[in-house]
């Protein structure tokens, strides 16, 4: 790839990424003692090969790599939640922050492998699923990103699961990939210990895991691993959730021809539009990113089919998000749908109601409440590759009338293409 042009993209993605950034604090981790009616709180459970060297007050863990992996326990405390909106982390404007209007850490404390394991034990306890939910986070995160996004995230779906933060060393920078790419490929060992040690507790039910972005990468490559090791995937690894996977088209399908997982249910979340994975298929040497396929056309379509993953084309899917790479955590519709299919230990495509049918019912309804076909289209921007879900919406459709379906064509409609 010509320099010039690499050059440019980052310069774009340095300009949309500062927009959304300037003035952040990353003191955030210093726990406050003023608290607010109405807050709720999540605590999370964290696995890291972050170095706590160097760290300053508030930070914890820094982005340089340690050679063991380190564990925490840390609560966030969320504003009401009719001060915020549903996918959003509220950051504070200064320190300390506001409880009534931004997240805040309410405990942050170090642990050493005896504590964690007793923290764990005690969390799981509480948890009647006793289900355990991984998140692996994604490029250009800092620890304190990685923490509010992840508390976000399970306030949000409400999942009934012991939340388990694992966190590899990123900088934090924009200029950094290269150093997080490496990164992420020296954080696989220890994922797959964090995972093998969760599928051997007899007292753990099963184990989900989502992915997001980079983290892909280090979940994907964990998982091939324990699957080759194990000669298959144990069962208590229910489901896996791969979001924006910034992960080569042609490196994602060896490492899911090598993982043996009959028992596990694979779901994907990609974005034709997602300007972070454009970006970084330009670094890669134009290859495409499968976090940014159509996943309509071939060879992904068939290829999706033949290793039973369901995928969900969030393309049309508006969010807040200027770089169209969160779009599974910033959607109130995703993030809560995810949550209850796991609320029901069921996978995010199960026949009886998928996400997407759950979405179009809900659309269907606010359609018909304000007696337009274009709400619909608005209501429900993003396409599943399910024909369940496509002859539901198809029906809802209809029921709104000829008229409505014009109005629907005339957006350029909302399912994915035959």
């Amino acid at each position: 790839m010509p320099r010039r042009s690499a050059r440019l993209a980052f310069l774009v993605l340095i300009m949309l990424t500062l927009s959304g950034c300037a003035g952040r604090v990353h003191d955030v981790l210093v726990p406050v003692t003023a608290s607010a009616p109405g807050t709720s709180s999540v605590t999370l459970l964290v696995a890291t090969t972050r170095s706590a060297q160097g760290a300053a007050a508030g930070e914890m863990f820094t982005g340089e790599r340690s050679q063991k992996l380190s564990f925490a326990e840390i609560t966030v405390s969320l504003p009401p939640d009719a001060t915020r909106k549903i996918g959003d982390v509220q950051w504070p404007s200064s320190s300390p922050g506001d409880p009534a209007h931004d997240f805040v850490t309410t405990q942050a404390e170090q642990l050493d492998l005896a504590a964690a394991l007793a923290s764990f034990d005690a969390r799981l306890t509480k948890t009647p699923s006793r289900r355990v939910l991984v998140f692996v986070h994604g490029f250009n995160n800092r620890f304190e990103e990685a923490v509010y996004r992840f508390a976000q995230i399970m306030h949000d779906s409400r999942a009934p699961a012991v939340p388990v933060l694992f966190t590899w060393p990123s900088r934090g920078k924009l200029i950094a990939y290269g150093y997080d790419r490496e990164s992420a490929t020296y954080s696989r060992d220890a994922l797959e210990r964090v995972l093998a040690y969760l599928v051997r507790d007899p007292k753990v039910s099963e184990v989900s895991v989502l992915a997001h972005s980079m983290g892909n990468w280090t979940a994907l490559e964990a998982l091939r691993q324990m699957s080759i090791r194990e000669r298959g995937l144990p069962r208590k690894i229910n489901t896996v959730m791969l979001a924006a996977p910034d992960v080569d088209v042609d490196v994602f399908r060896t490492q899911v021809a090598d993982i043996n997982a009959p028992a596990t249910r694979f779901t994907m979340f990609v974005s034709q539009d997602d300007t972070a994975l454009a970006v970084s298929r330009r670094v890669w040497g134009n290859v495409a990113r499968v976090g940014a396929v159509n996943p309509d056309q071939e060879p992904y379509h068939s290829q999706f089919e033949k290793e039973n993953i369901a995928v969900f084309d969030l393309t049309k899917l508006k969010t807040d998000d200027s770089l169209k790479h969160a779009k599974f955590a910033a959607s109130p519709e995703v993030v809560r749908l995810i949550g209850e299919r796991l609320v029901e230990g069921q996978a995010v495509e199960d026949d009886r109601v998928g996400l997407g049918e759950r979405v179009g019912r809900v659309a269907a309804g606010a359609a018909l409440t304000v007696g337009s076909a274009a709400a619909l289209a608005v209501s429900a921007p993003f396409a599943i590759v399910d024909g369940r879900t496509r002859e539901t919406l198809g029906d809802s459709f209809n029921q709104l009338g000829e008229s409505a379906g014009d109005a629907l064509k005339s957006t350029g409609g909302v399912v994915a293409p035959e």
